[in-house]
């Protein structure tokens, strides 16, 4: 029902309100540090609540649903602090149960020495990975030899809303029901469609990268919105994988979009899975190629359907999400919704309509024309 936090010069406090009492947990998480409160799955009725100042301990908050059955608040902090155990405080006076958790400053060695997933929540960690990584397939004589399957990754979702546009437009929101488009059209079009999220939660990085492979997916599409400080720079662009990004800007949102499991309170320590960077190698410029080929094709449809954007439109970055070596991938930034105008038409049918058949289009042309073949090839094979 509510949150709030009270700086003082000794501590600073957190407070939950909530309809009725659920069990809350804390812990805590370096690099960045952070502390981590988790209970079962809630509705949230937060109407804006207040946010820090950002000069006490608490420099950001977040909350949502992190997976089926556990929702969670991430608390990013200036400084380290201990966190005391959870003080409940009965209703009264019309508020519900309110959770008080203060937060105390302390060394950095000593949060150090206390931060890290609790063991029994890294197992169910583990495990919630583990099904989350094999998506349902038909049976083997239930599925299609000639039929090409496309995996569509809708960005963010559940604790990590991603960006906010100028009207308060959240990311996480408007590409989940773009991939739900989607799906309908290339469904339509007698593809096999698998969704790394259908629903507002939240998926880390490399599980949307084990889902494409698990699945054997012929094509990967990510779909965000974009952002940036100048408010007048609009249009559609498309990101494939480099090292390198193609400019700074490309790299700054590489930046942003690798740092969404741990805004959603993800422990990252000891990741050895092949999403860790992953190296460039001659077996993989095949598979970087077809992504290039189809990010072409796509602007190409694209370009009849929405407004792409003037530079560079067709853009590289390290983004972890594109790192599956076998598997073709495209991360798609719809448009900017730091722009009002691309904020208001994103939000329309009529241009979530447009866009995914041109998506669809796109898909099509890139399977009719033969391995390495440009978009032009394509064309004319058309």
């Amino acid at each position: 029902m509510g949150a709030r936090i009270g700086e003082h010069p000794d501590r600073t406090r957190f407070v939950v309100e909530l309809s009725d009492p659920v069990d809350m947990r804390t812990f805590t998480l370096n690099n960045p540090d952070r502390v981590v409160i988790d209970m079962p799955a809630v509705q949230w009725h937060l109407d804006g609540p207040p946010r820090p100042s950002g000069n006490g301990a608490v420099k950001s908050y977040r909350y949502g649903l992190f997976r089926p059955g556990n929702s969670r608040f991430v608390i990013d902090l200036n400084q380290p602090v201990i966190v005391s155990d959870a003080l409940v405080l009965p209703p009264e006076n019309g508020h519900g149960y309110r959770v008080v958790f203060d937060l105390f400053p302390t060394t950095q060695a000593k949060f150090d020495s206390t931060a890290g997933w609790p063991a029994d929540l890294k197992a169910k960690e583990n495990a919630a990975e583990r099904v989350a990584s094999v998506p349902p397939l038909p049976p083997p004589g239930q599925r299609s030899a000639t039929r090409k399957i496309v995996v569509i990754d809708p960005g963010h979702g559940g604790i990590d809303s991603g960006t906010i546009g100028v009207n308060g437009t959240m990311e996480k929101d408007i590409v989940l029901a773009e991939g739900l488009r989607l799906r309908r059209v290339l469904q339509a079009h007698g593809y096999d469609v698998h969704m790394t999220r259908d629903t507002d939660v939240f998926i880390p990085l490399g599980e949307r990268v084990k889902i494409a492979r698990a699945a054997h997916a012929d094509l990967f599409i990510s779909i965000h919105a974009d952002s940036i400080h100048d408010p007048d720079v609009e249009g559609l662009s498309i990101y494939t994988l480099s090292e390198k990004g193609s400019d700074r800007e490309a790299a700054a949102l590489a930046s942003r979009e690798n740092q969404s499991d741990i805004i959603a309170g993800v422990d990252l320590s000891g990741d050895n899975s092949a999403v860790a960077p992953i190296l460039i190698d001659l077996a993989q410029r095949d598979t970087m190629n077809k992504s290039s080929h189809f990010a072409e094709t796509a602007l190409s449809e694209l370009s009849h359907a929405t407004d792409i954007l003037p530079r560079k439109p067709h853009r590289s970055g390290a983004l972890v999400v594109l790192k599956a070596p076998d598997v073709p991938a495209v991360l798609i930034e719809l448009g900017y919704l730091s722009n009002a105008h691309d904020e208001s038409q994103m939000k329309t049918v009529t241009w979530r309509d447009r866009v995914a058949s041109a998506i669809a289009d796109a898909v099509d042309r890139y399977f009719v024309a033969p391995a390495g073949a440009g978009p032009e090839t394509a064309q004319r094979m058309q």
